[in-house]
Formats: structure tokens, sequence, C-alpha cells
């Protein structure tokens, strides 16, 4: 009962007469044999007749089973990006062999109405050998796209479907990698200004331990994000044209630099919850030495496990029509879980825990400044702009990647291009206007906690 059109079409061919096969199906009303092409019909299935030259029985039967996916609960790849085309996945077996290796394939037409312009149709079939449940793959079939029709021409017989992935549209994919190019080359000279102002601002004014630990993260922030820029631009610049060894170093040395830069973004908010929730009373031997350990080694051993399975290699970015328009050496589509965990999921933890933070910091500075506590009047615009930094520097920009899932808006994916490859400028500007001092005045951060008459008040 939990079946939509399963029907099971047994043919009954003869070696005396082999000849090719033809049969429609569609969810509705299942498979039917059909001898010359109909019209309104769902789907084809088109067999050829050396799946029957290569058995030994004199008579063989062809199975053929179309089922509903969503009812059956069956099929369901982890992390799976696409949509089953109507839920419907088409099995086919003949006898008790199993066919693969086929020089003349097998053709399976799934007819459709106009599909939208951010989805590409992928011939698929169901490798139960995939992950931990079994997943979608592709080797072995060639797809062909069409206006009511995709036609899949596979190389042997198991459970196949149409697979509708997101995809970028011929014009937004070039406009988004000029955007995110021309972007990252103008972070990665921001984040040289970066380093070089808090070197300087250390060298040239005195502080207090809590400021220079604060400095410190900050520059090894900046400096994280200025390597994940460069490796980015080095990474679209080189790839496609560099040898599959240089190719797995290349993709190794970009997830390190992301992983470095959610790192250090998580350390930014243990800081700011050591000097803002726990206020003073916390002192760490080489403390700032230690978060550098943190910070640069713990990325060092996963893209190391990473590699020894082998994870890195040419990845590329398709437009709707099947066009490359980017190979970059990341994660391989065999991998994909892995991006998944180490990346989605880490900035996940991550950014759930930066941004509670962020608003008890926010709360409780809106609570200061109504009872008059804080230290020196500041200007509505200038605690705007502070709090706006800090949000950025706890890594929001980054959290746009979520709403992007699917492809689905395309100023979104702007947004997103244009904010996270300009992180850096935020940053640089928000330090200046932080951290530059005063003749009069003592500096500090949203982060920077002071006992003054046995109360705590927050300075800047």
């Amino acid at each position: 009962s939990q079946l939509v059109g399963l029907k099971k079409l047994l043919l009954n061919v003869s070696r005396a007469v082999i000849r090719d096969v033809l049969v429609t199906f569609s969810p509705a009303e299942g498979p039917s044999t059909l001898n010359t092409t109909e019209k309104g019909k769902a789907g084809k299935i088109h067999l050829p007749r050396e799946i029957f030259q290569s058995l030994s029985s004199q008579t063989v039967h062809v199975v053929v089973t179309v089922l509903n996916i969503q009812q059956l609960g069956m099929f369901k790849e982890v992390n799976q990006a696409g949509q089953v085309l109507d839920n419907t996945v088409v099995g086919i077996t003949v006898g008790n062999a199993s066919v693969s290796g086929l020089r003349d394939p097998v053709q399976l037409t799934f007819g459709h109405s106009q599909l939208p312009p951010d989805v590409t149709p992928q011939c698929v079939f169901w490798d139960p050998s995939k992950g931990q449940a079994g997943g979608w793959r592709s080797s072995g079939c060639v797809t062909q796209p069409g206006d009511k029709k995709t036609v899949c021409s596979c190389d042997h017989l198991t459970f196949f479907t149409l697979l509708l992935n997101p995809a970028l549209d011929g014009s937004t994919a070039p406009a988004l990698m000029a955007v995110a190019k021309a972007g990252c080359g103008v972070a990665t000279a921001f984040s040289i200004f970066t380093i070089a102002f808090c070197i300087f601002i250390r060298c040239r004014f005195r502080f207090e331990e809590t400021l220079r630990i604060n400095l410190g993260l900050h520059m090894n922030l900046v400096g994280s994000l200025f390597l994940l820029n460069l490796a980015f631009l080095l990474n679209s610049g080189l790839s496609g044209r560099t040898q599959p060894g240089t190719c797995k170093v290349l993709g190794g040395l970009t997830h390190y630099c992301l992983l470095c830069c959610f790192t250090w973004t998580a350390l930014e908010g243990c800081q700011l919850y050591l000097l803002f929730i726990k206020v003073l009373g916390v002192y760490i031997h080489h403390y700032l030495a230690k978060l550098c350990l943190l910070g640069w080694g713990l990325p060092v051993l996963v893209v190391g496990v990473a590699g020894v399975i082998g994870s890195y290699g040419e990845y590329s970015i398709q437009t709707t029509d099947h066009q490359v328009i980017a190979h970059l050496c990341w994660i391989t589509s065999k991998h994909l879980l892995l991006h998944y965990i180490t990346n989605c999921g880490y900035f996940s933890l991550i950014f759930l825990f930066n941004m509670a933070l962020f608003g008890v910091v926010t709360q409780k500075s809106c609570s200061l400044q109504g009872t008059g506590v804080v230290q020196g009047g500041r200007k509505p615009w200038k605690v705007a702009l502070v709090a706006a930094g800090l949000f950025c520097l706890l890594g929001a920009t980054w959290a746009l990647a979520f709403l992007t899932h699917g492809i689905s808006s395309a100023p979104v994916l702007y947004l997103f291009t244009i904010l996270n490859s300009l992180q850096g400028i935020f940053i640089f500007i928000w330090l200046v206007i932080l951290y530059y001092p005063k003749t009069k005045e003592t500096t500090g951060s949203l982060s920077h906690i002071i006992r003054h008459d046995k109360n705590t008040t927050v300075s800047q």
C-alpha cells in the first residue's frame, strides 16, 4: 500500500529471438511493454540486445520496478542537496545476473516539464556502499538534458533516478567568481595593513596585558583571513593547470586556512566570554602562546587525517548548462561528508556560541548605558559601529552561507560573496576606530573589563 505504481513487468525473452526491449513507465501507472513509441508517457526504458546475449539461460525475466521514495522513506542520502524528479526511482533487473560494463548502454528517458533555470539534471544510480547508509552516484551514466525530457545512458543495471541539483546560471556564476576574486584581493591588502597597524600600536603605546592579549588575538585572526584569501586566489588561479599531487596539496592548504579562520573566530568568542562574562580573576600562564598552539595546531590534525584518506583533489563548479566555470582544488565530491562535518558542522557550533555571547554582551552594554555606569559618553553611531565590528569579528558574515543552500536567491549569494570577502576590511576599520589611543584616555574593546570603586564598568 506504500508503493505508487509498483508493478513487476515480467518479459519472457527467448535467446532464439534476441532483440532490443522497449518499456514505458510512469509514477502513477507503473511499467508496461511498448513496441512502438507512444506519446504521453512519463518515461521510456531501452534495453539493448547485448544484455541478453551475455546471459546463459534460455528464458529470462526482465523486472522493472517503479517506486515512490517519498512514501517509502527509502533512497535517502545523508546531506543530499538535489531533489529526485517526481520522487520516482526506477529499478531494472534482467534475470539473476549482475549486468555492468555494457558497450551499448541502457537508455532511460525521464519526461518532465520545463526545469527551473537554477536546476541542472543529473542521471544517478543508488550505491549502497557509499557512506554509511548509501548514496547516489553518477559514474557510468551520461546525462543528455532536453526541454521536456532527459535521457540517461548507463552501462549497468540497478536503481536509477534523475537528480535535480541546484546550480548557478551562466550569467550569475562568472559574476560571482569575479566579485569573489576582487574582494579577496582587496581584503588581502587590508589584512596586511591591519597586521601592520596592530604591530605599530603594540610597539608604540603601552597597554596592560589584557589589551595586548586582545591585540594578539586580533592579529592572529586577521592573519588567518590573509592566508585564506591568498589560498583562494592561488587556488582559483592555478587549479585546472596543476598536477594531481599539487592540486591535493593546494586543496589541503585551502581547507587548513579555512579551519584556522574558524578556530580563531571561536577563540575570539572564548576571550570575550572570559573578559565579559567571567570578568577578571582568570590568569593563564603563557595564555597567548597556548592560544596560538590551539588556533594553528588543531586544523593541522584535521587536514592531516583528511589527507591520509585522500579527500583532496579537483572540484568543478558547473552552471545549469553543464559548463565548467571554475576548477578548484578542494574536497572532492566523494568526500563531501567531510566538508559537512569539518566545515558546516564545526562552524555551526562556533556561530551558535559566538552569537549567544554577542547577545549577552549587547544586553549588558545596553543596560550599562542606561544606568550611566559606562565611563565616558560615546556617540550612538560609534557604539553601533563597534557592535557591528564585533558582530563581524565573531564570524557572522560566514553564516550567510547557510541561506544560500539550494542556490535559491541570487541576491543572497552576492551579499555573502561581497561581505565575506571584505571581512578583512571591516575588521581593519573596526580596529582603527576602537584601538587607536588618545592622549588622555585608556582605550580598549568591548571585551575589556575594568573595576572602578568596586563597580564593574566597560570602557569603550
